[in-house]
């Protein structure tokens, strides 16, 4: 029977480690971004004995249901994960935390038995794929987990209670399951009648959120908005856009003077500074011209009455986050893979992009950092063009990226949209990051596209 093994070194105590892996959102946090995985249930949480996960699994074109329960669980020391149906014949992972070689170290320990349906022969047709994808799996899961691990280690401990709107969308879906495995209890604002203690009713449309809820909050990380590319800009829809903003926003803002939170951050966008042609901006920069710089504005100034009420805020003006899983480049992936990227319009516009990774770490740096507020740009340090950004991802693809989307036709497919968002750009300096020492795990695209790719893992 094939046996995976994988073992790696980390600079934290083993109690660390192992409460990392024993916290919700672990599950969430150690999925590969090229590959799709969504838990449809779940009997409990955390990794007791008895618990079940189902879960459905899209590799390439095939989905697959996979249902796994965990028993051997010995705190602080293992748990295993055991298929009860799926695609193997058999699979049983055992999961080890270990002392490591000196003090406040650790050994992660992960070891697979498997067998591939219709035994011999499934071995010799699909064995190698399989040892391959599984050693890119569990690189890409131990490098996961150190750099998680790493982000949380400076604040010795520290957990705060964290209210977040837009806890369902491409960054809410990522930095709740980093907050809850750092030891931070999050709770999900909903516009649904809410299923249980960490979720919270709100309606900005009614001016309606959960002041109760609310007490003993430590900050609340605002990201809900309507999506700003999602078709033309009709005046209905920009009046949606808008409201969505101001009265999110202005709501949270209101009930952050009221209940005495102490920390509002809020998401806004590098649209701020509206087209910036080849001048480089930074949070210095005044505000642009267009519609998406207005609405920025109105964004941000929505937070006023929590900042006259000395909560702490601040605004991360986020560029084009990059992940497959979904938002630009998990639209663009298909085109380019099959070979038809290329530049926008002249392709000279700005393209801040930042890898979805570091929009978490940023969120999660400006929730701890008790002396910044203010804007601060959530970008990459590197300023490129969306034809050098395209030309990049593509060669990293081997295929070509020469076909043009002309300006003519995205004016007039998409209207004042594809005009502001597609053919007009930014390219902005993350100052004030860059000023306190940041440092990002993917600072270069050729670094966030190979781990999004998952070049960066091969065996």
């Amino acid at each position: 029977m094939p046996t995976f093994t994988k073992r790696s070194e980390l600079p934290v105590p083993r109690a660390d480690l192992y409460a990392w892996h024993a916290r919700p959102g672990a599950f969430e946090r150690l999925g590969p971004p090229w590959e799709r995985a969504v838990v449809e249930s779940r009997t409990g949480e955390g990794i007791d004995d008895g618990v079940r996960l189902t879960i459905r699994a899209e590799i390439g074109p095939v989905s697959a249901r996979w249902e796994a329960e965990h028993h051997g669980h010995i705190p602080g020391e293992q748990f295993i994960d055991t298929q009860r149906s799926g695609p193997f014949a058999r699979w049983e992972h055992t999961h080890r935390f270990l002392d490591g070689p000196s003090p406040g170290t650790s050994i992660l320990d992960d070891s697979v038995e498997y067998e591939l349906p219709l035994g011999g022969l499934g071995a010799a047709v699909a064995g190698h794929y399989v040892g391959d994808r599984l050693s890119r799996m569990f690189n890409f899961r131990h490098a996961r987990t150190a750099a998680d691990l790493a982000r949380h280690a400076p604040y010795g401990g520290r957990a705060l209670t964290v209210a977040v709107t837009g806890a369902s969308g491409l960054i809410g879906g990522a930095l709740c399951p980093f907050l809850t495995t750092g030891g931070h209890r999050v709770k999900r604002l909903v516009r649904r009648a809410p299923k249980g203690p960490d979720e919270l009713r709100w309606d900005p449309e009614a001016g309606v959120i959960d002041l109760a809820g609310l007490e003993g909050v430590d900050a609340i990380i605002h990201l809900a908005g309507e999506n700003v590319g999602e078709g033309r800009w009709t005046e209905a829809r920009k009046a949606r856009i808008l409201q969505s903003r101001d009265a999110g926003t202005r709501l949270l803002a209101q009930a952050v003077a009221k209940v005495g939170v102490p920390r509002l951050i809020s998401a806004s966008a590098v649209g701020y500074y509206g087209d910036t042609g080849a001048q480089i901006v930074d949070e210095s920069s005044p505000l642009g011209k267009g519609f998406l710089a207005e609405v920025c504005a109105r964004w941000e100034a929505a937070a006023e009455p929590a900042i006259a009420a000395g909560a702490r805020v601040a605004q991360a003006r986020v560029g084009v986050v990059l992940s497959a899983q979904g938002g630009a480049l998990g639209k663009l992936l298909p085109v380019y893979k099959a070979g038809g990227g290329g530049p926008v319009g002249s392709g000279e516009q700005g393209f801040p992009w930042v890898h979805l990774d570091d929009v978490v770490d940023i969120f999660h740096h400006l929730l701890m950092s008790d002396d910044l507020s203010g804007p601060v740009n959530a970008v990459a340090p590197a300023t490129q063009s969306q034809g050098e950004v395209t030309d990049e991802i593509c060669g990293l693809l081997n295929r070509p990226s020469f076909v043009p989307l002309p300006a003519a036709a995205v004016r007039l497919g998409f209207g004042q949209m594809g005009v502001e968002v597609l053919l007009q750009g930014q390219r902005v300096r993350p100052s004030v990051l860059q000023g306190r020492g940041f440092t990002w795990r993917f600072p270069t695209l050729d670094a966030a596209m190979r781990h999004e790719l998952g070049l960066a893992y091969g065996a």
